[in-house]
């Protein structure tokens, strides 16, 4: 169950920041409320991930997939620049997080 809320968890850890740069400063009303939302869902599936994983794996795993998935939504709707060596650099993120979590333990 651990690692479903850690997915729910990185889930939503790639969508806030796309509402936050909606919200215009939190100027824009739907926007900011679905940020406060995105991000208190975010960090409530972590906590309750962590009861049964170590937080480095969890904490790494959480980071670099939101990096990855950040990143690659980024590149492909906001227009953001994707480059080779950009991609390649994500790639090598991705590939981290695929051995924490090949080489984690299982949960408590």
């Amino acid at each position: 169950m651990a690692w479903i809320f850690l997915s729910i968890a990185i889930c939503f850890e790639i969508t806030w920041p796309f509402f936050l740069k909606l919200s215009k400063g939190f100027t824009k009303l739907w926007p900011s409320l679905s940020f406060v939302a995105c991000s208190t869902t975010d960090i409530i599936c972590l906590s309750l991930a962590l009861k049964s994983l170590p937080v480095s794996t969890t904490y790494a795993i959480w980071t670099g997939s939101a990096i990855t998935g950040t990143s690659i939504i980024g590149m492909a709707f906001l227009h953001e620049p994707a480059g080779l060596l950009r991609i390649m650099c994500v790639a090598l993120i991705l590939i981290g997080v695929i051995g924490l979590r090949i080489l984690s333990p299982p949960a408590v």
